[in-house]
């Protein structure tokens, strides 16, 4: 896509969220997945200014829980930035969100500069990159989006609805992630529960996804970030001040208070 037209889609999406618009599809939609990745680019440059450099990424749409919720059958990615990391316990304001989601994730921290190739990545090839594994929530902003007419290119361009994420401690050593459990809770009462296997068959198969889309967009993963590997079940909408909670078997557990 021609670095003009990009940059104003991008220009365009800031001046939805300042105004608290309701998400929409991008006019004229983006052609291919590919110019809304080159969108979200220059979005994402654009909300630099005021949160600092990227940490970190996520992957989205890894489990077949949230694929169906948003009539999506591949993952799609979207950049962290530095001010949008927090610790558990953390808090969000509802009104700060167009419509605020949380999603239930295994985070995992790079160890090393993962370089560039043609090859696509696997989970094998990832796991040396890794040094620490957490549980973490996903703050999501979708703006009250209409689902039974997503467009995913428009989803993909606004950043993948990233708005924030909450992570515990990361651990450096870890149980097999494909069984492991997570259960999400509000004020302890219990709201979902997940498997790790439940995200592209094992977290770092999303991390491994992640790599081989960077990889063919010219970039790389780098020692220090994090992926927010997907969601083990699908998102929840807060509409009352609740604490939330989600606790891995052997890990730990993230919450955020909600108000």
């Amino acid at each position: 896509m021609e670095d003009i037209a990009a940059h104003r889609a991008a220009e365009w999406l800031l001046a939805e969220h300042r105004a608290g618009h309701r998400f929409q599809t991008l006019s004229p939609p983006a052609a291919t997945v590919a110019d809304a990745y080159d969108i979200q680019d220059k979005y994402v440059a654009l909300l630099a200014y005021e949160n600092g450099e990227p940490a970190g990424y996520k992957v989205g749409l890894t489990s077949a829980t949230m694929q169906a919720f948003c009539r999506i059958d591949h993952p799609i990615a979207g950049v962290v930035l530095a001010s949008c990391v927090h610790r558990s316990p953390a808090s969000a304001r509802r009104a700060d969100f167009g419509r605020l989601g949380l999603e239930f994730e295994i985070a995992v921290r790079i160890k090393s500069h993962i370089p560039v190739t043609d090859k696509p990545f696997t989970a094998e090839a990832i796991a040396p990159h890794i040094d620490g594994v957490c549980a973490a929530i996903e703050l999501v902003d979708d703006r009250a989006a209409d689902y039974a007419n997503l467009d995913v290119r428009s989803l993909v361009a606004d950043n993948s609805w990233n708005s924030g994420v909450v992570l515990s401690e990361f651990s450096s050593t870890w149980p097999d992630l494909a069984p492991l459990l997570g259960r999400a809770t509000k004020d302890g009462d219990l709201i979902g529960e997940g498997y790790g296997r439940d995200i592209l068959g094992h977290p770092f198969n999303s991390a491994a996804w992640l790599a081989t889309h960077l990889a063919a967009r010219g970039t790389a993963l780098k020692a220090g970030q994090i992926v927010m590997t997907g969601s083990v079940m699908k998102t929840i909408f807060p509409e009352h001040d609740a604490r939330y909670r989600f606790d891995l078997e052997g890990l730990g557990s993230v919450e955020v208070q909600v108000s």
